[in-house]
């Protein structure tokens, strides 16, 4: 996942023997630089680019970064305990969770129940015939 100013690349790799979250340069081929020191998975960033958050099991960590020129990242500290519909379509590199502007997080929290989720388009529309102007 690119970073918001287009100049970073955060990824996931297993070549420790576990995964951990990376970031490395995307316009110079640069050396990998370590975000998560005990396992990571699921990076995303903040949307003003000074967090990067990820999940390490059950737990959802943040590492404050300094993005620019030059990459640096803080020590990744554990913001909450919650588990997670681990794929929501496997294989395909999905994320079950993410970040508003605002900070706030949005995941799919398994219930045990099967559940469907609707999508309501044009509910204006719906609400203003329902309820005509004037009443």
């Amino acid at each position: 996942m690119f970073s918001p100013d287009g100049r970073w690349l955060v990824y996931v790799s297993d070549e420790s023997g576990r995964d951990e979250v990376y970031v490395r340069s995307y316009a110079e081929s640069g050396q990998k630089i370590p975000v998560s020191t005990e396992g990571g998975t699921d990076p995303v960033w903040s949307r003003n680019g000074r967090e990067l958050f990820y999940r390490n099991g059950d737990s959802l960590m943040a590492a404050s970064v300094t993005t620019g020129t030059a990459f640096t990242v803080g020590k990744p500290e554990k913001l909450f305990d919650q588990q997670m519909v681990i794929e929501i379509n496997p294989g395909t590199g999905s994320l079950n969770y993410d970040v508003s502007p605002d900070g706030r997080f949005v995941m799919i929290i398994p219930t045990g129940k099967n559940h469907e989720l609707e999508l309501v388009l044009n509910w204006f529309e719906e609400l203003k015939r329902r309820v005509p102007s004037g009443r």
